[in-house]
């Protein structure tokens, strides 16, 4: 579960990280209600990275620059997503720009704690052409995260007096948000200081915030907003204990098991179409399971064929063919049923007319065929 960058920024305040003033709208006349100092940054609110070369981030150092900003930034879309958001904050005045994250290294089975002096930019760029400009830091389960990990990784970027003993407390901090939130990722890119006046170098602040929280953990943490990675019908398939994934494309597709689905996208690939989503009943799936997926994935917009793969295994074949004969859905339809109780699954499919394919290939071709594709 990923949050925006606003929401991120209200837990790291919570448990002490300093960040800017700054207020949320989603309209542009909105501004004149803000109650910041000037100059001020917009950033569009959307969960998807490069933000300011898509011009998602603009200065205004006046009200009236302020609204033109931002109606040109709201209705905006980065990368498919639509902006409905801005963060208003007080600009800051940036020096020296880092890096610090907390996120799981699943090789090694714990958190690792990365910061670099090379705050700013893509640290995976760092990570490829400066390696030695990164630092990593494997946490022990056992033992945890101690304030002296944070003074060691700190004086290794190079943090002196203040700014060393700042570092410290946001590093603990970021550690804390990290376990006690179950986060995938806790990430302050920059972390900056900031230039108070000419003579020279403010407090540290973070001046962007990321936080991935995961979701299997989702149930433990009350007051979390919702989940705005998710669209209407990924909610719906969620509230039923279905996988379901919405595509651009406008083949339906139904599955049992996350590497039958995967494979079946590749076939729909591979002879031509285009999938519109996908859906993993799982295992053991019944009829009535069966029946919210055809309903879930038919009320894409622009489906306009559904193809339906399993592979019974706990799944029962015969449950899955009632569904499918009780309802038949409104679009072209190609289904490919084997394992479990194949028999009398194709029985009952057959008595409703339709064919059941044992090939997935020659199954994947014909939906595509049926759609006028291959």
């Amino acid at each position: 579960m990923k949050l925006q960058e606003y929401q991120a920024k209200e837990i790291f305040a919570a448990y002490g990280i300093p960040i800017q003033k700054g207020t949320v709208i989603d309209r542009p006349e909105k501004i004149d209600e803000v109650a910041l100092t000037y100059p001020v940054v917009l950033k569009a609110q959307v969960l998807v990275g490069g933000r300011g070369k898509a011009g998602g981030i603009k200065l205004a150092a006046q009200p009236a620059e302020a609204r033109q900003k931002a109606a040109q930034i709201l209705g905006m879309s980065i990368k498919g997503e639509v902006v409905r958001r801005l963060l208003v904050a007080e600009a800051a005045e940036i020096g020296a720009e880092y890096y610090l994250a907390f996120t799981v290294d699943r090789a090694a089975r714990r958190l690792v704690v990365i910061g670099s002096a090379a705050g700013g930019i893509d640290i995976e760029d760092v990570a490829r052409t400066t390696p030695e400009k990164i630092v990593k830091v494997h946490i022990d389960p056992f033992t945890g995260f101690y304030p002296y990990h944070t003074r060691e990784i700190g004086r290794t970027l190079g943090f002196k007096g203040k700014h060393l003993l700042q570092f410290a407390a946001i590093a603990h901090s970021l550690s804390r948000i990290c376990t006690e939130m179950d986060a995938e990722l806790a990430e302050i890119n920059p972390l900056a200081i900031v230039k108070t006046t000419a003579a020279g170098d403010g407090s540290l602040l973070a001046v962007d915030a990321k936080l991935i929280i995961d979701d299997n953990a989702i149930y433990r943490h009350d007051g979390l907003p919702r989940n705005e990675e998710l669209t209407e019908l990924e909610v719906a398939a969620r509230s039923q204990d279905l996988s379901y994934v919405e595509l651009d494309g406008d083949v339906a597709i139904i599955g049992n098991g996350a590497g039958l689905v995967m494979s079946t996208l590749d076939m729909i690939s591979h002879f031509g179409g285009r999938p519109a989503n996908f859906l993993d009943v799982g295992g053991g799936a019944t009829t009535e399971n069966m029946t919210q997926a055809m309903s879930i994935v038919l009320r894409k917009k622009g489906v306009r064929s559904l193809f339906i793969n399993i592979f019974g295994g706990i799944t029962r074949c015969d449950d899955i063919a009632r569904a499918i004969a009780a309802q038949p859905p409104p679009v072209p339809m190609v289904v490919r049923l084997t394992g479990t109780n194949e028999e009398e699954g194709r029985a009952i499919l057959k008595q409703a007319a339709i064919h059941a394919h044992i090939d997935p290939e020659a199954a994947a071709q014909e939906v595509v065929r049926l759609m006028g594709k291959a």
